[in-house]
């Protein structure tokens, strides 16, 4: 075993200047703060630490800020939002590649009407067919849909050769003790099919170095990323050269419904990912 088990935060946070903190499953559970993580981010404020919230959201960053506060999560406990949802309407608005600039304005959206914020500022026109689309702007699925629900349309993109943009790569969320289908699992299927998908979010490097430039430590030693997804957020931090906690009562709870290092060690190694530290809950 590689890792070391905290029973909190505080064992470690001297080690650390800045905190890379995700929002799903560390300090949001889908209905409300998860235990003891207001607690946790007042003890990382009152030390004198900086900290950036990084969610795969599908939104841009005021809006996801927005809804901390509303959920009861104040911006006062932390420096700085950012999301996928923020870097990919940044790309979308710049057209500052290759992928990008090859875009055209009609928009084929799969999404919830609450992302429409994500089409609004960058020159996009929603069309309701793919057959009308210059692309796919994905930020996920509705609360209910699943994959198959998507299959017919992704062939028929296939079928035009579109690309897509994933504002989410996640595969799930949880909200409360349920998990729900996210923007990366479509996006998943349609590279299954031979489809082109441009992918922002963690774990990709993109969104990390602007994490890191909000953040302000020059050190990448003494950052630390707090997430509860080994695909994403452990893969990100390893892949970003910074040390990570593991929450392991995040999107892995059922499996790993105990901290049982066995456990532990079978999860990391089938993903071949492994956090610096694991720890049941965000708290100090």
């Amino acid at each position: 075993m590689s890792f070391r088990i905290l029973g909190g935060l505080r064992e470690v946070a001297a080690q650390y200047d800045g905190y890379v903190l995700d929002l799903w499953g560390v300090l949001f559970n889908g209905r409300a703060p998860t235990p003891h993580a207001l607690d946790t981010l007042r003890e990382l404020r009152a030390a004198g630490k900086r900290t950036v919230v990084l969610s795969n959201a599908p939104r841009r960053a005021q809006l996801v800020g927005a809804r901390m506060n509303e959920i009861g999560i104040p911006a006062d406990l932390y420096d700085h939002v950012h999301s996928s949802g923020e870097e990919a309407w940044q790309h979308l608005k710049a057209r500052d590649d290759a992928f990008y600039a090859s875009l055209g304005p009609a928009c084929f959206h799969i999404g919830p009407q609450r992302d429409d914020n994500m089409i609004e500022g960058v020159g996009l026109r929603r069309v309701p067919s793919i057959e009308e689309a210059d692309f796919i702007l994905n930020t996920g699925p509705g609360a209910d849909e699943k994959i198959e629900d998507f299959e017919a349309m992704l062939q028929a993109a296939r079928r035009r050769d579109l690309k897509m943009v994933c504002a989410n790569p996640d595969l799930v969320v949880a909200y409360g003790d349920k998990l729900f289908l996210c923007g990366g699992a479509i996006a998943q299927r349609y590279e299954e099919l031979g489809g082109t998908v441009r992918w922002h979010g963690k774990p990709l490097p993109d969104v990390y170095e602007t994490a890191f430039k909000l953040l302000g430590v020059s050190d990448k030693k003494r950052i630390l990323a707090v997430g509860d997804s080994i695909r994403t957020d452990i893969a990100g931090a390893n892949a970003a050269g910074i040390d990570s906690l593991f929450v392991a009562t995040g999107i892995h709870a059922e499996e790993l419904s105990a901290i049982d290092p066995q456990r532990l060690t079978a999860a990391f190694g089938t993903h071949g990912e492994n956090p610096t530290a694991v720890i049941e809950y965000f708290r100090w």
